[in-house]
Formats: C-alpha cells, structure tokens, sequence
C-alpha cells in the first residue's frame, strides 16, 4: 500500500516541479523538489522489495497450511477423503488446488495496495480539481462490479479445468503404478487409449480456461482504458479553459496513466479470485469428506487374547457372516468371490463398518474402537502392499517394535533369501514402491514387514500369489512356526497354505459355508476341491 500511494504520488511531485521550479526558473526550488522525488522513489523501492517477499511468503506458508490440512484429512484413521477420488486426483488438490487458493492471500494484499493507490489518486486529483477526483472515486466502484461480472465465466470453467486435470493425474498415476502388470497383461495401448482421452479432455477444458481468462483480461483492459482516456480529457478540458495550470495538467494526466497499474492489479486479482474459488471448491469438498467410519472410545482388555467374532456381517457381498476364530488358532478363510474376500478384509480393517451386524475382538465391537487402536490389534496386510523408497531393512522394522529382531519375520517370509540376492542385502537400498524387485520378492518382503509388527491378530490376503511353489511351502511352514499361540487369518484359495491352518472356513454365497480341515474338505467337498486346486 506505501508503494502504491508513493507511486500515485510521482506525477503530483513532477507536476509540482513543473509549476514551482521549471515555470519560475528557480534551481533551488528545482533542487528540493529533485531530492523530494529521489526520496519518494528510494521509498516505494524499498517498500516494493519488502512488501513482495512477505506476500509472496504469505501465499506460499498459506498453500502449505493448506497441504498439511488436506494431508491430515487424506491420513486420517477414519478415512473417508479419498471415496470417489483417485490418488492422483487427491495429489491434484493437495499441489495445483493448494497453490491456487495460496496465491489468493497475496491476491488480497495485491488489491489493497490497488485500493490504496487509487484513493491517493483521488485525493491528489480533488486537491487538482474537484470534478476530476469525484470522477475517479464515481467511476471505480462501477468498474470493480463489472470486473466481477466478467470474471464469472472463467471461475465456471476453471472449475471444470481443475477438475479434468485432477482426473488425468489420477488416471496418468495409476498407469505408471500398474505399468509392469499391464505390460504384463499386454493392455498397454488400452491404457494408453484411456490416458489419451482424458488428457485430450483436460487440455480442451484449459484451452476454454485459458480462453476464458483472455476475454476477461481483455474486457477489463478495455474498460480501464476508456476510463483513463477520459479522465485524460476532462483534464485537458479543464486546463485548456484555464481552471488548472500545466503543471497540474501533467499531474493529471500522470495520474490518470498511473490507474493503469491499479486497476492491472485489480484484473489480476480478479482472476486469482475466480479461479482461486473453484479450487476452494474442491478443497472444500475434500475436507468435508463424511468419514467411513466413526471413531470409538472404548478400550481394548488388557492383555489381548486375540478371539474374533463376526455375529451377522452383512456388507456389500458378505451375507450375515457368523465366524468364530478362537484366540491363538491359525483359521484359513476359502472366497470363490474375490468380492466377497475383499469386504471381509475392509470390515476386519476397519476401512469401513458393517451395514448390520458386528466384528468383535475379545468381546468388544470393532465400532466402538478408535480406528488406531482397531488396526494396531487386527493387522490386515494385503498381497499388493506397497514398499517404500529406502533399504530393505527399514521396510521391514517400519511398524515393528524398537529393537525388535526381525531376522525371523525375515526367514519366515522367505524374505532373507531376497536379501541374500541383492547387492547390499537388507541394507540395499528399494526404489519407490519397491520396482527395483521383481513381484515375488516384493510380496516376500512386504509378508516380512507384517510379520515383524507381530500384532495380536494378523489377516494375511493371499500373501503368496506371486512366489513359487517351493517358496510358497516354505512361507506356510514358516508362518504356523513364527506365530504359535497368536490368531492368523489367511484368506487365500493356496493349498500349501490351508494345509498349515487349524481349520479352513468355505465362504459361500456371503455366508460361512463348509468349516474342517483342508485334507478333510478336499476329500468331502468338490466345491471346496475345484476352488482351492483350480
């Protein structure tokens, strides 16, 4: 605001010079008003310098802020923020979107100073001439409302431009995640097509934005531009009648040349303004995101056996489910539905809760758990567990206790020999997501990350689809030896699995079906045999 009102002061120090120094020919008037300038502009220098490096830090601390938030949201244990949204969709808002709003915080100081400098303007030209300064503060407040007017159709279609563009992030990051399995598949040129309809998508969205903000920069520049024009001649009318002096006329002019940086500043916060809403939007509509489920307050008895219970489950393909799992057992759980496997796996997860019934752990329902405490008693570890960028070692010990030995979830998982074949064994060091491992050795070494958080009870989902058979018999001798006295539940249709469990239960049709050991249900149940040696 001092470097807008110092600039706006500029014309109104030269036209002084014009009419107290130049006019008279007097060179110490001439001196004093040439240090008065120097000042002024050593003044609006600085302010400028200093000015823009907090604004410019206040739109990036605010984008932050808005980061952490939406981070919070997205990690929240109750989840719900990423229902209907694609993880590059949420990376979207949490950067683009962010950013977006960020800048509106400096927008805000931009247009301030803009006001600022356009009431010194007005008073300066009231002190030139009254008809001139009532122009001026007339005529703004107009402009500003036409300037909101114009810029409705862009805020309307950068919506839809950030919207298309989340999508297309979201789509690009889930080809590159699952590049190898389509290549795999060879649905590369599928996939491709996919990314290019949305991407061509996307960019006709942000050509109408970008189009959009042309005609809104445009109109606004015009408007401005006529304003000034006439402000210009009502100044020359005046001076040629003689109602101000020349130098009051260069002031004038000065001025009314001076309101096009105002009123630029004033279209461009107009466009942070409109496009910055439509992210807000987004933002919005992540941070209002209902959780999946609600957090509890009860507490868990003390030491935990580990029973669990589900008493009627019924969600999504699951059926009222009644399954006992008696503390300590290692249970086999058989889905000819994957669908089936995979709502079994989110209630006992807690990612959601059941549309009627109730999961229990030693007698106490899940819902009634801080969703935290849920999942560090019920780990359920997926077959397609992501690792992370860092060395083998500091995957596995992530969720183990300090100093634990994680040599046996190691051995147990078969992970060691993954160890033993890399060039720095556990301490090698993982590429993003573990790409630098072939699928086997991924699952292996996320089984190992499992086994080492050793909770009370492990869900294990098909934890060997990607190694062979040999090391398959291994990781189920090893699981019945590592956790002796702990429930494990492995959903999974492998045979060299389901011969190490203590009973095996057959999910039919969302309901708990055939229930008895392996070797006895391969021998009395075809519908069990075509499943599991299928």
């Amino acid at each position: 605001m001092a470097h807008q009102g110092c600039e706006a002061l500029v014309p109104v120090v030269i036209g002084a010079v014009i009419d107290q120094a130049v006019s008279t020919g007097s060179a110490g008037a001439l001196l004093r008003w040439l240090l008065v300038l120097a000042v002024l502009f050593l003044v609006l220098s600085t302010c400028y310098r200093t000015a823009a490096r907090i604004t410019d830090g206040s739109a990036e601390h605010a984008a932050h802020r808005l980061r952490l938030t939406l981070g919070a949201k997205v990690l929240d244990p109750r989840g719900g923020a990423d229902r209907g949204r694609l993880p590059g969709a949420l990376t979207a808002v949490a950067t683009g979107d962010a950013t977006r709003v960020g800048a509106v915080a400096a927008a805000v100081t931009y247009a301030l100073s803009a006001l600022a400098g356009l009431v010194v303007s007005a008073v300066a030209l009231l002190r030139v001439s009254v008809p001139l300064g009532l122009l001026v503060l007339l005529g703004v407040p107009p402009l500003l409302w036409a300037g909101h007017l114009i810029s409705r159709p862009l805020e309307r279609r950068s919506e839809v431009e950030q919207e298309r563009a989340a999508h297309a992030s979201g789509v690009a990051a889930d080809l590159v995640a699952g590049l190898r399995v389509l290549k795999g598949m060879g649905a590369e040129a599928a996939a491709v097509s996919r990314y290019r309809r949305t991407s061509r998508d996307s960019l006709a969205a942000a050509l109408r934005a970008a189009r959009s903000r042309a005609w809104h920069d445009g109109a606004i520049l015009a408007l401005t531009g006529l304003f000034i024009a006439l402000i210009a001649l009502v100044g020359a009318h005046l001076a040629m009648r003689g109602s101000i002096t020349v130098g009051q006329l260069v002031a004038a002019v000065g001025l009314a040349q001076y309101l096009l940086g105002p009123f630029q500043l004033l279209t461009y916060v107009n466009g942070e303004f409109a496009q910055g809403r439509a992210s807000a939007d987004r933002i919005a509509a992540v941070l209002a995101s209902p959780p999946a489920v609600a957090a509890g307050t009860a507490a868990l008895p003390s030491p935990l056996a580990g029973g669990l219970r589900l008493r009627g489950v019924t969600h999504g393909a699951l059926r009222g489910l009644d399954l006992d799992v008696a503390p300590g057992t290692l249970v086999g759980v058989v889905a000819a539905d994957p669908a089936a496997a995979a709502d079994l796996l989110r209630c006992l997860g807690r990612e959601t809760d059941p549309e009627a019934g109730a999961v229990e752990l030693d007698g106490v329902a899940l819902t009634a758990l801080d969703p935290d405490e849920a999942r560090r008693a019920i780990l359920v570890a997926h077959h397609d567990a992501d690792l992370f960028e860092g060395s083998l070692l500091d995957n596995v010990r992530a969720a183990a206790a300090d100093g634990a030995d994680t040599g046996p979830a190691l051995a147990a998982s078969a992970a060691d020999d993954v160890a033993g074949a890399l060039p720095h064994g556990v301490d090698t060091v993982l590429a993003e997501r573990g790409r630098s491992l072939s699928g086997g050795q991924r699952q292996r070494v996320a089984l190992a990350r499992a086994l080492a958080a050793d909770p009370p009870v492990l869900v294990l989902h098909d934890p060997t689809t990607a190694v062979d058979t040999v090391t398959e018999s291994r990781i189920a001798a090893g699981l019945r030896r590592l956790r002796p006295g702990r429930t494990t539940v492995l959903v999974t249709t492998s045979p060299a699995l389901l011969a190490e469990t203590d009973r095996v239960v057959v999910l039919d049709g969302g309901t708990a079906g055939a229930d008895g050991r392996h070797r006895e249900l391969l021998a009395a149940d075809a519908a069990y045999r075509s499943v599991v040696l299928a």
